[in-house]
């Protein structure tokens, strides 16, 4: 088996503190623990720069807290929508 290394890794930069505008986004309902199974589910699966936090939502007149998830690379947001089975646990 051969490892590679991820320079954003090395460096310290692949999750970034605050989601540039240039990132796909996508608001997840807030539920139990999801940021760190999420943040472990992209580091095994995926290779680029991402955002994870917390944001507030406003929809028809209601504020909420949602996490939002961002990656730099839009085949990375397609491939965590598609794969990821976490997100069955946030609608």
């Amino acid at each position: 088996m051969k490892l590679k290394t991820n320079p954003l890794d090395v460096l310290g930069i692949r999750r970034v503190n605050f989601c540039p505008p240039t990132f796909e986004t996508v608001d997840l309902e807030k539920t139990y623990n999801i940021e760190a199974v999420l943040s472990d589910w992209i580091e095994d699966n995926l290779t680029g720069r991402y955002f994870l936090g917390e944001n507030v939502s406003i929809q028809n007149d209601t504020i909420s807290s949602v996490t939002t998830v961002g990656f730099e690379l839009s085949k990375e947001m397609s491939f965590f929508m598609l794969a990821c089975p976490h997100l069955k646990y946030t609608r």
